[in-house]
C-alpha cells in the first residue's frame, strides 16, 4: 500500500530535520514543498508531502510516522 503524510514545522531547521528524518526512514518526496505565511503566530511555515511503499492493508489508526 502507498502511504502519505504531510510534514509542516515553522520555517526553521526543525522542518529540515523533520524532512530528513522521513527520508531516512524510506520515505519519498511527494510534489513541491510549500511556503505561508501564518498571520495568527507571524511566523513563516513550511510544509512538505511524502510517500511510502509498505506491507499490509490501511487502517486509520497506522501510526504514519512510525512506518
Amino acid at each position: 500500500m502507498l502511504l502519505y503524510r504531510f510534514l509542516s514545522e515553522d520555517d526553521t531547521s526543525a522542518f529540515c530535520h523533520k524532512v530528513s528524518e522521513a527520508l531516512s526512514k524510506g520515505w519519498s518526496l511527494h510534489g513541491d514543498p510549500t511556503y505561508a505565511f501564518d498571520a495568527a503566530r507571524g511566523v513563516m511555515r513550511c510544509g512538505q508531502a511524502v510517500t511510502k511503499e509498505v506491507e499490509g492493508t490501511y487502517s486509520p489508526d497506522l501510526k504514519l510516522g512510525q512506518q
